[in-house]
């Protein structure tokens, strides 16, 4: 795939300034200052909110924005499909629930976290299986394609 946006029912965009490098694909909140940079709770309460790909410039997947950057950001609806980051060491398969790993990517959601009450801290399920158990962490992009809840 070569796009985040994999599959929209809706089709909400904004623009945010960056508050730091920030690469498409990465899980994205809302600073006080009124900017994005990566979610930074793990297993935290989130909007699922994701970084596209700098098209208006001709940027792809792994074009990154720098820090003061206007970033495209995608605020999906549920059902639609993403094309999001996990986090290195992680392993899933199809129809694991997916939150966020607190660096921007995903990771699986196991039990419920601390501070969350409920399913707030769910973005989405797992379309298909990633196994980065041996990941160095070393790797540009480890995608896989979520199914925003």
């Amino acid at each position: 795939m070569n796009t985040v946006k994999v599959k929209k029912y809706s089709d909400i965009i904004e623009e945010y300034e960056a508050v730091a490098a920030i690469t498409p694909g990465h899980l994205l909140e809302l600073t006080s200052a009124g900017k994005v940079q990566k979610h930074s709770v793990a297993g935290g309460n989130v909007l699922p909110m994701f970084a596209l790909e700098n098209e208006l410039e001709g940027g792809g997947l792994t074009d990154d924005y720098a820090a003061a950057d206007v970033v495209q950001v995608w605020i999906p609806g549920r059902g639609d499909q993403v094309y999001a980051l996990l986090a290195d060491g992680e392993s899933v398969v199809i129809g694991d629930y997916l939150e966020s790993a607190g660096t921007g990517r995903l990771r699986e959601r196991i039990t419920e976290s601390a501070g969350a009450t409920g399913f707030e801290s769910i973005v989405g399920q797992a379309l298909e299986a990633l196994d980065l158990s041996g990941s160095s962490g070393e790797e540009p992009t480890n995608r896989i394609l979520v199914r925003v809840i």
